[in-house]
């Protein structure tokens, strides 16, 4: 059964529902030993199994030089996402960087990583305010990118408490928001980066693989507090409909994550050819029954991380305020 695909917003592309992430590739001591062949046929893999896009970047290690060297012969079959704003001279560490300077050259060195002559898109990474973007010229350095063909598609890597001024700005094609069951605070303002006509990627969709048998909350969801995934988990009593319909906690939450109409593709990335195989599985079944949808929604709460509080209404009201504030911001001129 072949992967669903959706639209990348307003990119005029489709893409699978299921992408594959990168980060994995980067080895210790942050991610698990792999070998180069190893990542070379987990890449290959990847693309066998019918998934059409790779998201990488710059301080994922060797991440991009394993995609070059491994898959850059298939270049045409899948849409390539990195980002920009990691520090050139030190891209496992240090501030993030988003000066012309620094996000002209980690573009350039991707496209060399990867062995491409363009990347079909660039997000800037971590989340900086409207104001750190308008005071360093990132936004017109990556529109000079696009107009040389270097790059494609501008996008961002948004969280709260900044995505909804990103979102309000009009200028990024595509967003990288974290969401899943487990973490819900960004629920609407995926919808809202959806209305505006961008695409949406997700990250944290598997929220790490932390309710599988497997890791059975040894980890928990990225920037999520220890412990409250699996309190949370625990807390809706979930795992009385899974039973009886046959489903894995993975599956569950993968498929929650597939089942949210604002989600263009949702990133999930291993270092497991047995992982991957399952995902693309899991994937190929599409979003959850929409009644146990509405029921799992009913118990998982969408809270904020910092004080539990429901953001869903202050999140769209967000979004109004800074899309009326945006309505006067303009791209500086090149200087």
């Amino acid at each position: 059964m072949a992967i669903m695909t959706r639209p990348l917003g307003r990119t005029k592309t489709d893409v699978t529902v299921l992408g594959f992430g990168a980060m994995e590739l980067r080895g210790r001591p942050r991610s698990p030993k792999i070998s180069d062949d190893y990542a070379g046929r987990l890449l290959n893999a990847v693309l066998d199994g019918g998934v059409s896009l790779i998201d990488t970047s710059p301080d994922y290690g060797r991440s991009e030089e394993l995609i070059g060297r491994y898959v850059g012969h298939r270049r045409d079959e899948f849409f390539l996402a990195s980002k920009c704003g990691c520090p050139v001279a030190m891209p496992d560490s240090g501030p993030h960087d988003y000066s012309r300077v620094n996000v002209r050259a980690a573009v350039e060195r991707s496209l060399g990583r990867l062995r491409t002559d363009r990347l079909d898109l660039v997000q800037v990474h971590m989340s900086p305010s409207s104001a750190t973007l308008e005071a360093s010229g990132t936004v017109e350095t990556l529109t000079e990118l696009q107009a040389q063909g270097k790059i494609r598609f501008i996008g961002m890597s948004g969280t709260l408490p900044e995505l909804p001024g990103q979102i309000a700005m009009g200028v990024f094609d595509v967003f990288q928001i974290p969401y899943s069951a487990l973490q819900r605070e960004h629920e609407d303002l995926i919808t809202a980066a959806a209305a505006s006509g961008a695409g949406t990627l997700i990250r944290g969709g598997a929220a790490r693989g932390a309710a599988s048998r497997e890791k059975d909350w040894s980890v928990g969801p990225l920037a999520q507090p220890p412990g409250v995934g699996k309190r949370s988990w625990q807390a809706s009593g979930i795992e009385d409909l899974l039973a009886p319909a046959g489903m894995s906690r993975q599956e569950f939450i993968l498929r929650f994550t597939l089942s949210h109409p604002g989600l263009s593709t949702t990133i999930v990335g291993t270092s497991s050819l047995d992982h991957l195989a399952d995902n693309i599985a899991i994937a190929a079944k599409g979003p959850l029954p929409s009644d146990l949808y509405a029921e799992a929604k009913d118990r998982f709460p969408v809270s904020s991380p910092d004080d539990g509080k429901t953001i869903s209404a202050a999140g769209r009201a967000a979004v109004g305020r800074f899309a009326r504030a945006a309505r006067s911001w303009r791209p500086r001129s090149p200087a």
